[in-house]
């Protein structure tokens, strides 16, 4: 079974940097691609950034640039190293294959961003 836990998460300042981490059950090179998603309150979950197992990445607009996807496949984990955060990235974070898995959602990491 796969198990896919995040963490890192945190209450930091805007213009501050966080790095995330998706540990997974399973060598996470048997998927053609993990993504980084978040949902704030009110919102629908969205996709923040994609890997493929090729190293092709891929960011919603409004992190690109910030944001950076990577993985680290002996480690069977992905990474998403925020920097300059702004309030607006306030949410909870979750990984995932992409596209998503409906089977495979977790309990997420909350980023916190205030002013």
């Amino acid at each position: 079974q796969v198990q896919l836990v995040e963490s890192g998460g945190g209450l930091v300042q805007a213009g501050e940097s966080l790095r995330l981490s998706c540990a997974a059950s399973v060598n996470i090179f048997s998927f053609n691609a993990m993504g980084w998603y978040r949902q704030a309150p009110g919102k629908q979950r969205e996709l923040v950034a994609s890997i493929t197992r090729g190293g092709t990445t891929n960011y919603a607009d409004s992190v690109k640039g910030r944001f950076t996807i990577s993985r680290d496949n002996a480690k069977n984990t992905v990474y998403l190293q925020m920097n300059s955060l702004k309030p607006e990235d306030t949410a909870v974070y979750y990984c995932n294959l992409y596209p998503a898995s409906q089977y495979y959602w977790g309990q997420g990491t909350q980023v916190t961003v205030s002013l």
